[in-house]
C-alpha cells in the first residue's frame, strides 16, 4: 500500500498551511473566541479554498475529493487550532451526499460547498451518552411532511448553523432528518466550549423537517465514523504542534545555566511524546482509509483509531504541560489552548473509555488491526 500523498494532496496540504499561517493567527483565533467562539467570515474563507466542498460532488458544486484529502485539510486546521466547525460541514455533506434524496441534495449540496450554509449534526441527548441508538427525540408525519419534537446537547455552532442534521424515532426506529435553525418551533441557545469554540442547546417543538432517510441508525453510524476520522485527523495536527511548541520552549529555557534540552530524562520523555504522535497519525491514516469499508469493518476500525488517538492525546498534552511547568497552564501562552484542545477531542463521540469498549465487544477470533 502506498502511503505517500499525491503532488495534489500536497498542494493541497501547502493552501490550507498558508492560510492557517497567515489569517488564522493566535491573536485573531483569540478575538474570535472573546466575540464567542465562531466567526462567519473565518469560515467564508475556508469556503473559498474549497475546503467547505471537499465530499460534494462536482455536480453540485464541490470538489468531489475523498477521505484522504480530508484528512490532510483536518490535520492542518488542527496546527491552527481552528475553531470554526469544518470538520461538521465533512459530516453533514457526506450523510446527505450518500443518504438523502435527489431534491435535498440539489437544494442543499451547493449551498454547503460554497460556504452559504453551514449544516451541523445535532445527535447528543442528555440521557444517550455515548449511545447512538439511544434517542427520545420524536418525528411525526403529517401527509407529506415531517416534524420534529425534542432536545438535543452540545450542538456544534447551535446558534450558529444554518441547519441540522437530526435523529428522531419514527415508526419506532431511528430515521435522519433536515431541520433549519430558522423554522418555526426552533430554539437554540449558544456557549463558549471549553477550548474555545461554540456549541449550543437546540430544541425542537413540532418544527417542520425533511428526511434524509428512514434507515437511520446506519447512517448515523456513517455519519459519527466520518465524524471520528476527522476528529482524529484534527488531534495529529494539535499534538504535532503541541510537539513543535514545546521542543522550541525547551531550546530557549534555562535551568541552572542549561537549555531543558540538555537534560537527558527531559529528552527520553520527549521521544516517548514523538512515539505517541507517530502512533496516533498511523491510525488516523487508518481510521480515513477504512472510511469506505463495509460498517461492520468499518465501525470496528473507527473504535480502534480513536482509542488510540485518545491514549495518545492526553500523554502528549498532559506531558507538554509537565515540560511546560506553571506557564504551560497560563491563558496568554499558546500551548495551554493546545491542552485544552486535545483534552476536548478526547471526549467528541465517545471517550477513550468507550472506545475501549467498543473495540472489546467487536473483538472477534483474534485482535489483529486489520481482522
Amino acid at each position: 500500500m502506498d502511503f505517500n500523498f499525491s503532488d495534489d494532496q500536497e498542494q493541497l496540504r501547502d493552501a490550507v498551511r498558508k492560510w492557517v499561517d497567515r489569517s488564522y493567527t493566535f491573536e485573531r483565533r483569540r478575538g474570535i473566541v472573546k466575540a464567542g467562539g465562531f466567526d462567519r467570515s473565518a469560515y467564508g474563507e475556508m469556503a473559498d479554498l474549497g475546503l467547505a466542498g471537499i465530499y460534494v460532488a462536482e455536480d453540485h458544486g464541490g470538489m468531489g475529493m475523498g477521505p484522504v484529502e480530508a484528512m490532510v485539510v483536518m490535520e492542518e486546521l488542527g496546527r491552527g487550532i481552528v475553531l470554526e466547525p469544518l470538520g461538521q460541514t465533512l459530516v453533514a455533506s457526506g450523510v446527505l451526499g450518500a443518504y438523502a434524496p435527489e431534491d435535498l441534495k440539489a437544494q442543499w449540496l451547493p449551498k454547503i460547498a460554497g460556504g452559504e450554509a453551514l449544516v451541523v449534526l445535532a445527535q447528543q441527548e442528555r440521557k444517550s451518552r455515548y449511545r447512538l441508538d439511544v434517542c427520545e427525540t420524536q418525528a411525526t408525519q403529517s401527509g407529506d411532511g415531517w416534524s420534529i419534537t425534542g432536545t438535543k446537547s452540545i450542538v456544534p455552532a447551535g446558534d450558529q448553523a444554518d441547519a441540522f442534521i437530526v435523529p428522531a424515532v419514527a415508526g419506532g426506529k431511528i430515521a435522519l432528518f433536515l431541520v433549519e435553525r430558522a423554522a418555526a418551533g426552533v430554539a437554540s441557545r449558544g456557549y463558549l466550549t471549553q477550548e474555545g469554540g461554540r456549541a449550543g442547546e437546540v430544541s425542537f417543538n413540532k418544527a417542520p423537517a425533511a428526511l434524509v432517510t428512514q434507515d437511520g441508525l446506519p447512517a448515523l453510524e456513517h455519519a459519527v465514523d466520518v465524524g471520528i476520522a476527522t476528529v482524529c485527523a484534527e488531534a495529529v495536527g494539535v499534538m504535532d504542534k503541541t510537539m513543535q511548541v514545546t521542543v522550541e520552549y525547551m531550546n530557549t529555557r534555562k535551568q541552572f545555566g542549561a537549555t531543558l534540552a540538555t537534560f537527558q530524562a527531559l529528552r527520553h520523555r520527549v521521544a516517548d511524546m514523538k512515539m505517541q504522535l507517530e502512533l496516533a497519525r498511523s491510525m488516523s491514516y487508518y481510521a480515513s482509509l477504512k472510511l469506505n469499508a463495509p460498517p461492520e469493518e468499518r465501525r470496528r476500525a473507527l473504535a480502534r483509531a480513536k482509542y488510540q488517538l485518545g491514549m495518545s492525546m492526553r500523554f502528549i498534552g498532559q506531558n507538554s504541560v509537565q515540560l511546560h511547568g506553571g506557564i504551560g497552564v497560563t491563558d496568554e501562552y499558546i500551548g495551554s489552548h493546545y491542552f485544552k484542545k486535545l483534552t476536548q477531542l478526547e471526549l467528541v463521540f465517545g471517550d477513550t473509555l468507550h472506545h475501549l469498549g467498543e473495540v472489546s465487544e467487536h473483538m472477534q477470533d483474534t485482535a489483529g488491526v486489520f481482522a
